[in-house]
């Protein structure tokens, strides 16, 4: 049993920036007006993760998306459908990860960031609602990024969209035999969240519903992606803001 543990998280793909840049598998272009919440995760000024808006000072990434050491060399850009430049770009004070986030299955994946200035809200930066009940299978939802697109080693330098539904958690955990409560699957033909969009949005309804965590490779058939679900930790996430 511990071997086929092993076998089932080693065959897990991360999809963070880390050692290969990223975006969206199947997207296509979309200005920052549609997807206002968008935000972009810096390290040292160099580009890691996606991230969403959720108020003036608060945005909200994969806990995995902040492995790196000292929160104060990590960064936020928003308003800017540009990977690298533009829109407004504020410095991170402190990121508090969640207490129960388990690597590498990935369980609680999920970090909510106090930005050190307010954002400024405009028709270009907008927060996101969250969800309170996750989307029910075959629900249309929307995920954006700048991550592969497919190819390994081709980034983005602009932001994509692409369109996805909601899978079911029993068809997921064919897939992901590990899969729980605290995850939601989507996915569609040719279409996925890939390596670099990690922390970023997964909207359905015009609410957040999940958060980009991982998966295995990108938009491969019996492979859905795997989105930390945000209306299970809620809860979790109000109370943490709290506390920041």
């Amino acid at each position: 049993m511990f071997l086929h543990w092993l076998v089932v998280v080693a065959s897990v793909t991360l999809i963070s920036a880390g050692s290969s840049p990223e975006r969206i598998v199947g997207g296509h272009l979309v200005p920052m007006s549609e997807v206002p919440w968008q935000a972009a995760l810096l390290y040292f000024g160099i580009f890691k993760c996606g991230a969403v808006v959720y108020s003036e000072k608060i945005v909200i990434t994969a806990a995995h998306c902040t492995d790196n050491p000292f929160d104060a060399l990590y960064s936020v850009r928003v308003g800017s459908v540009w990977k690298n430049f533009g829109g407004q770009h504020v410095r991170v004070a402190v990121i508090w990860r969640h207490e129960g986030y388990v690597k590498p299955a990935w369980f609680n994946d999920i970090a909510v960031i106090r930005v050190a200035d307010s954002l400024i809200f405009n028709s270009d930066v907008r927060p996101i609602p969250l969800a309170d009940v996750a989307p029910a299978a075959g629900t249309e939802a929307t995920i954006s990024g700048w991550g592969e697109f497919g190819i390994p080693g081709l980034e983005s330098i602009v932001l994509l969209q692409a369109s996805v539904k909601i899978v079911d958690p029993n068809d997921c955990r064919r897939a992901y035999p590990y899969l729980t409560e605290v995850m939601i699957c989507a996915a569609a033909l040719l279409k996925d969240s890939c390596q670099g969009d990690s922390g970023g949005p997964l909207v359905s309804g015009g609410q957040l519903v999940g958060i980009v965590s991982h998966g295995m490779l990108c938009a491969i058939p019996f492979y859905p992606g795997v989105y930390t679900n945000v209306a299970v930790l809620k809860p979790w996430i109000l109370s943490a803001i709290e506390h920041l």
